[in-house]
């Protein structure tokens, strides 16, 4: 008997809204209504995806729903998982997505970028963003060295502060760099620390990107105590 295109559409909404309105993967689609991917693939779409965004449900809504799975499993993991875990967690629960489904979404970093702004506009997964934003960082860094890389000599990323801001730069002579900034400002500018490094830009990039948000005007940044610290920790990078 061949089942039809309106029958599944009907299908995939009833167990989504049955589901808190969260369309199911095909795995357990099929649990639930006993259609085999076989009645629609290659018959009526070729991804699931397809089906469910004719079914009313975007790709973003599913999405937003494959992040939310992960982000509860970070948690309970207390870290970001590896692929044997996404497999095990799925054989526990088989209503799990399957790790070939989070792959889909993208990398590792990938997936811990849009995990950060997932859990940005969702309450409750602040640990979850915690662990997953120096992974995010990690990539951002490694994309802003890579389009500086050779383009620099040997020399450093200075830390300078001015009335209550902070600004981060690369220079060849801190010194200098210092005495002509001094004359730019209507307060007395001081270097608290600089870090020697063959890669200026790369590490500066490293340095704005950590403190992207507590930038106030191009490089000056309003920093705590506690950052201004682990930049003053580093001497060579």
């Amino acid at each position: 008997m061949i089942v039809t295109r309106a029958h599944i559409l009907d299908e995939i909404k009833r167990t989504a809204d049955a589901n808190g309105g969260q369309p199911l993967g095909r795995q357990r689609f099929y649990a639930e209504t006993g259609i085999k991917e076989t009645d629609w693939s290659g018959r009526y779409w070729v991804r699931w995806s397809e089906a469910l965004r004719d079914a009313g449900y975007s790709p973003n809504h599913y999405e937003q729903f494959l992040l939310d799975k992960l982000a509860a499993f970070i948690q309970e993991l207390g870290h970001f998982p590896v692929v044997a875990e996404l497999k095990l967690k799925r054989v526990q629960d088989p209503e799990f997505p399957s790790h070939g489904t989070f792959a889909r979404l993208g990398g590792k970093t990938k997936l811990a970028t849009r995990l950060v702004d997932f859990c940005q506009q969702h309450d409750g997964y602040e640990d979850v963003a915690a662990i997953c934003a120096p992974i995010s960082l990690d990539s951002e860094l490694k994309e802003a060295r890579n389009a500086t890389k050779g383009l620099e000599t040997f020399g450093s990323v200075y830390l300078l502060k001015s009335g209550r801001y902070y600004k981060v730069g690369r220079t060849n002579a801190v010194g200098r760099r210092e005495r002509e900034l001094s004359i730019q400002l209507p307060e007395h500018a001081i270097v608290v620390h600089s870090i020697k490094t063959d890669d200026p830009a790369g590490i500066e990039a490293y340095w704005h990107v950590r403190f992207k948000d507590k930038r106030k005007n191009g490089e000056w940044f309003e920093l705590s105590a506690s950052e201004v610290s682990a930049f003053k920790r580093r001497r060579f990078m």
